[in-house]
């Protein structure tokens, strides 16, 4: 009986702790949300896999050197039923992307947005930037 108790005990923990570890996993502390920038570049390499898809591009900053950007969309699911495909992007595939960077200023972000070589635009499930948090008055 004894046993019996400490498994549920166990297992109520567990489940009120999972949602919390959950969304963890989804934060977006490290993107800054209140900017988007757009990109052109080439394709280096799609990754279509979960829990999130990988597009790499190698673009020009503003000093005109080329940095391989890693920005992330969702999971391959989700995406597809945005017109997303395993097929979207080949590697050379000259793409304009708006993503929203982190905060560290690393070539990396999360996808907004992206128009293919052929014009079709593919938007992403990525929040929308908000605004900056107003000072106190």
């Amino acid at each position: 009986m004894k046993n019996q108790w400490l498994g549920v005990v166990f297992s109520a923990v567990g489940l009120l702790v999972l949602p919390a570890w959950l969304a963890a996993h989804h934060g977006g502390a490290s993107f800054d949300t209140t900017r988007e920038i757009t990109l052109q570049g080439t394709v280096t390499e799609w990754m279509w896999a979960n829990p999130h898809c990988f597009l790499k591009f190698d673009a020009k900053d503003d000093s005109g050197a080329v940095r391989n950007w890693v920005v992330e969309t969702g999971n391959p699911t989700d995406m597809s039923r945005s017109g997303w495909a395993r097929t979207s992007f080949k590697v050379g595939d000259v793409v304009t992307v708006t993503l929203q960077p982190v905060k560290s200023g690393a070539p990396v972000g999360r996808i907004r947005s992206v128009v293919l070589p052929n014009g079709q635009r593919l938007g992403s499930q990525a929040p929308a930037p908000r605004a900056p948090a107003q000072p106190p008055r």
